[in-house]
Protein backbone atom coordinates (compact mmCIF):
# COMPACT_ATOMS: atom_id res chain seq x y z
CA UNK A 1 0.00 0.00 0.00
CA UNK A 2 3.13 2.25 0.51
CA UNK A 3 2.67 2.87 -3.53
CA UNK A 4 -0.70 3.94 -3.00
CA UNK A 5 0.50 6.55 -0.81
CA UNK A 6 2.09 8.74 -3.07
CA UNK A 7 0.34 7.45 -6.10
CA UNK A 8 -1.04 10.98 -6.84
CA UNK A 9 1.89 12.82 -6.56
CA UNK A 10 3.61 10.65 -8.82
CA UNK A 11 1.03 11.64 -11.54
CA UNK A 12 0.39 14.96 -10.96
CA UNK A 13 4.66 15.22 -10.76
CA UNK A 14 4.73 12.85 -14.07
CA UNK A 15 1.85 15.20 -16.25
CA UNK A 16 2.97 18.28 -15.04
CA UNK A 17 6.65 17.43 -15.94
CA UNK A 18 5.23 15.75 -19.29
CA UNK A 19 3.11 19.05 -19.89
CA UNK A 20 6.21 21.38 -19.81
CA UNK A 21 8.14 19.43 -21.82
CA UNK A 22 6.14 19.05 -24.55
CA UNK A 23 4.69 22.45 -24.07
CA UNK A 24 8.54 23.52 -24.10
CA UNK A 25 9.58 21.29 -27.22
CA UNK A 26 6.71 22.64 -29.35
CA UNK A 27 7.58 26.67 -28.48
CA UNK A 28 11.00 25.51 -29.28
CA UNK A 29 9.78 23.90 -32.61
CA UNK A 30 7.42 26.40 -33.69
CA UNK A 31 10.03 29.70 -33.12
CA UNK A 32 13.42 27.95 -34.35
CA UNK A 33 12.56 25.82 -36.89
CA UNK A 34 9.20 27.13 -38.23
CA UNK A 35 7.70 23.58 -37.52
CA UNK A 36 5.91 22.28 -34.60
CA UNK A 37 3.29 18.92 -33.70
CA UNK A 38 -0.36 19.23 -34.64
CA UNK A 39 -1.20 17.35 -31.41
CA UNK A 40 0.87 19.02 -29.06
CA UNK A 41 -2.15 21.38 -27.85
CA UNK A 42 -3.89 18.01 -27.87
CA UNK A 43 -2.01 15.64 -26.05
CA UNK A 44 -1.00 18.75 -23.68
CA UNK A 45 -4.61 18.95 -22.95
CA UNK A 46 -5.15 15.37 -22.22
CA UNK A 47 -2.08 15.45 -19.18
CA UNK A 48 -4.37 18.34 -18.17
CA UNK A 49 -7.10 16.16 -17.96
CA UNK A 50 -5.11 13.39 -15.83
CA UNK A 51 -3.40 16.13 -13.75
CA UNK A 52 -7.47 17.40 -12.32
CA UNK A 53 -9.24 14.07 -11.97
CA UNK A 54 -6.13 12.48 -10.00
CA UNK A 55 -5.24 15.82 -8.18
CA UNK A 56 -9.23 15.80 -6.91
CA UNK A 57 -7.98 12.74 -5.10
CA UNK A 58 -5.03 14.19 -3.88
CA UNK A 59 -6.98 17.00 -2.40
CA UNK A 60 -8.73 14.66 -0.43
CA UNK A 61 -5.84 13.03 1.42
CA UNK A 62 -4.18 16.20 2.29
CA UNK A 63 -7.12 17.71 3.15
CA UNK A 64 -6.62 20.80 1.00
CA UNK A 65 -10.35 20.76 -0.09
CA UNK A 66 -12.16 24.01 1.22
CA UNK A 67 -14.83 23.36 3.34
CA UNK A 68 -17.53 25.47 5.48
CA UNK A 69 -16.69 23.85 9.49
CA UNK A 70 -17.01 26.77 11.39
CA UNK A 71 -20.33 25.49 13.33
CA UNK A 72 -18.90 21.82 13.29
CA UNK A 73 -15.60 23.53 15.24
CA UNK A 74 -18.12 24.67 17.90
CA UNK A 75 -19.66 20.77 18.63
CA UNK A 76 -18.47 18.53 21.05
CA UNK A 77 -15.96 15.60 20.25
CA UNK A 78 -18.90 13.10 19.70
CA UNK A 79 -20.69 15.49 17.55
CA UNK A 80 -17.77 16.78 15.22
CA UNK A 81 -16.92 13.16 14.98
CA UNK A 82 -20.41 12.01 13.69
CA UNK A 83 -20.72 14.90 11.26
CA UNK A 84 -17.58 14.11 10.06
CA UNK A 85 -18.33 10.17 9.07
CA UNK A 86 -22.28 11.88 8.03
CA UNK A 87 -19.80 13.97 5.67
CA UNK A 88 -17.25 11.45 4.36
CA UNK A 89 -20.65 8.94 4.04
CA UNK A 90 -22.38 11.94 1.68
CA UNK A 91 -19.05 12.05 -0.24
CA UNK A 92 -18.92 8.45 -0.81
CA UNK A 93 -22.88 9.26 -2.30
CA UNK A 94 -21.62 11.87 -4.52
CA UNK A 95 -18.61 9.84 -5.89
CA UNK A 96 -20.57 6.70 -6.24
CA UNK A 97 -23.32 8.44 -8.42
CA UNK A 98 -20.23 10.33 -10.28
CA UNK A 99 -18.30 7.34 -11.05
CA UNK A 100 -21.92 5.96 -12.68
CA UNK A 101 -22.29 8.70 -14.62
CA UNK A 102 -19.01 8.58 -15.53
CA UNK A 103 -18.85 4.90 -16.26
CA UNK A 104 -21.81 5.31 -18.86
CA UNK A 105 -20.55 8.04 -20.89
CA UNK A 106 -16.74 6.58 -21.12
CA UNK A 107 -19.17 3.28 -22.26
CA UNK A 108 -21.31 5.02 -24.90
CA UNK A 109 -18.15 7.34 -25.71
CA UNK A 110 -16.29 3.73 -26.92
CA UNK A 111 -19.51 2.40 -28.59
CA UNK A 112 -19.54 5.38 -30.96
CA UNK A 113 -16.15 4.94 -31.29
CA UNK A 114 -14.89 8.52 -32.21
CA UNK A 115 -10.75 9.48 -31.98
CA UNK A 116 -9.16 12.46 -31.11
CA UNK A 117 -9.16 15.51 -33.67
CA UNK A 118 -4.84 15.06 -34.16
CA UNK A 119 -4.04 11.95 -32.68
CA UNK A 120 -5.15 8.38 -33.35
CA UNK A 121 -6.47 7.73 -30.05
CA UNK A 122 -10.46 6.93 -29.40
CA UNK A 123 -11.37 9.27 -26.66
CA UNK A 124 -12.94 7.05 -24.63
CA UNK A 125 -9.24 5.77 -23.44
CA UNK A 126 -8.71 9.15 -22.77
CA UNK A 127 -11.78 9.69 -20.74
CA UNK A 128 -11.84 7.12 -18.34
CA UNK A 129 -9.12 8.91 -16.04
CA UNK A 130 -12.90 10.35 -14.94
CA UNK A 131 -14.24 6.87 -13.21
CA UNK A 132 -10.44 6.01 -12.24
CA UNK A 133 -9.83 9.20 -10.95
CA UNK A 134 -13.22 9.14 -8.92
CA UNK A 135 -12.38 5.60 -7.57
CA UNK A 136 -9.32 6.93 -6.16
CA UNK A 137 -10.94 9.78 -4.31
CA UNK A 138 -13.45 7.43 -3.10
CA UNK A 139 -10.56 4.88 -1.91
CA UNK A 140 -9.38 8.30 -0.25
CA UNK A 141 -12.38 9.10 1.43
CA UNK A 142 -12.92 5.51 2.35
CA UNK A 143 -9.68 5.83 4.18
CA UNK A 144 -10.53 8.83 6.00
CA UNK A 145 -13.85 7.15 7.21
CA UNK A 146 -11.95 4.30 8.04
CA UNK A 147 -10.14 6.39 10.30
CA UNK A 148 -12.87 8.27 12.24
CA UNK A 149 -14.89 5.32 12.80
CA UNK A 150 -11.61 3.86 14.69
CA UNK A 151 -11.20 6.53 16.25
CA UNK A 152 -7.29 7.76 14.92
CA UNK A 153 -8.96 11.32 13.84
CA UNK A 154 -11.92 13.29 15.17
CA UNK A 155 -13.31 15.45 12.34
CA UNK A 156 -12.96 15.60 8.62
CA UNK A 157 -9.62 17.32 7.52
CA UNK A 158 -10.58 20.76 5.60
CA UNK A 159 -8.43 23.81 4.66
CA UNK A 160 -7.91 26.08 6.92
CA UNK A 161 -7.89 29.54 4.72
CA UNK A 162 -8.03 31.93 7.66
CA UNK A 163 -5.72 30.36 9.92
CA UNK A 164 -2.84 29.98 6.22
CA UNK A 165 -4.30 33.58 6.05
CA UNK A 166 -3.30 34.60 9.31
CA UNK A 167 -0.45 32.46 8.87
CA UNK A 168 1.06 34.71 6.01
CA UNK A 169 0.22 37.87 7.70
CA UNK A 170 2.33 37.32 10.63
CA UNK A 171 5.35 35.95 8.69
CA UNK A 172 4.94 39.22 6.41
CA UNK A 173 5.04 41.21 9.49
CA UNK A 174 8.56 39.43 10.89
CA UNK A 175 10.09 40.62 7.85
Amino acid sequence: MKILDHLEEWVIGLMLAAMTALTFLQVVMRYVFNSGFSWALELTTVFFAFMIFVGISYGVRVGSHIGVDALVKMMGHNARRNVSILAVLLSLLYVGLVITGASTYVLKMKDVGIEFEDMPIERWQVLAVMPLGFLLTGWRFVQILISLVTGKTETLRLADEAAEAMKLKAEDAKS
